[in-house]
């Protein structure tokens, strides 16, 4: 197996601090789009190289080299044994963590779900807790529900519950726990990734700070509701991938909302130098993983063919 199969798994120290930097020259769906999917990818490509890596070393091992009909050794650049034990213990790391990370997401939200549907009062997508504490949140499921508690109902207006409920909305049809969950996994596959947790939360929010704007035609009026949610909102621990239009930098979110839209022109011109190192490590990491896997493939077929002579 030649050297490329090592690229993947550096690469996402480079990749992720681009993607960081280029979401914010984007609108907030495109980084949102940006960011969850080169996170995916990234950690696709990194998760597959361990994979080759630890199966290059495998077949190393008599007895599998015997299942697959296989004469050693292989011809080609070979995995050394410590670095097949290396890859080995790395894959089960990330193995762990993923599966870590799937059951906390399913068991918090099956929790969640209990919990609004035995206390709070349904009308429609809309849950209402008997709770004094202002808070709320977009619950994802099926299907997907808008919790809030009559303590945050009563520190609003009309207009401006009409205007943070467009928010929670925005957040479920726009499936936003989705791009939560992707990242999460990313980052349980490579760790370098988690420094896009918070971009990532920041244009999901942004998304939906925009599509309310959008359906109450006022976007003073969106950010006065988000500015006072906030303010009246208490810190609560919430569902994993439950998003709340209190969380987040709310006064750089309420500061975007007021200020004047840039000309189509100007709008959100992407850094190009950045764009390009980001675009090269996403393809260098696809192109490495996919070489390695077609090297190793062609090694196995070699090693087979000797066994038939």
């Amino acid at each position: 197996m030649n050297t490329v199969v090592w690229l993947p798994l550096v690469l996402p120290l480079l990749a992720a601090p681009a993607a960081r930097r280029l979401a914010e020259a984007l609108p907030p769906r495109a980084a949102a789009w940006l960011i969850a999917g080169s996170a995916v990818l990234l950690a696709a490509c990194s998760t597959a190289a361990l994979a080759l890596l630890a199966g290059a070393g495998a077949l190393m091992l008599p007895p599998v080299a015997a299942l697959g009909h296989m004469v050693l050794p292989l011809v080609g650049d070979q995995v050394t044994g410590p670095a097949a034990c290396v890859a080995w213990a790395l894959l089960a790391a990330v193995v762990v963590a993923v599966a870590r990370t799937v059951r906390a997401h399913l068991v918090t939200v099956a929790r969640a779900r209990r919990v609004v549907a035995s206390a709070g009062t349904h009308a429609g997508d809309l849950t209402v807790l008997a709770d004094p504490g202002p808070d709320a949140y977009a619950l994802p499921g099926r299907p997907g529900r808008i919790v809030v508690t009559s303590g945050m109902l009563k520190a609003l207006d009309s207009a401006e519950r009409e205007a943070l409920l467009a928010h929670e909305r925005a957040h479920l049809s726009g499936r936003h726990h989705a791009f939560l969950t992707g990242l999460a996994l990313a980052c349980a596959a490579h760790p370098a990734l988690r420094v896009l947790r918070a971009p990532l939360s920041y244009a999901l929010e942004r998304w939906a700070d925009e599509s309310a704007a959008a359906a109450v035609g006022d976007r003073r009026l969106a950010a006065r509701a988000i500015g006072r949610a906030a303010l009246a909102a208490r810190p609560a621990p919430r569902p994993y991938a439950a998003l709340s239009a209190t969380t987040g930098p709310v006064p750089r979110r309420v500061a975007a909302l007021l200020a004047a839209p840039a000309p189509v022109s100007a709008r959100h011109t992407a850094p190009r130098a950045i764009a390009a190192v980001l675009a090269a490590c996403l393809t260098l990491s696809a192109a490495a993983a996919l070489d390695a896997a077609q090297d190793l493939h062609g090694s196995i077929e070699s090693a087979q063919s000797l066994r038939g002579r």
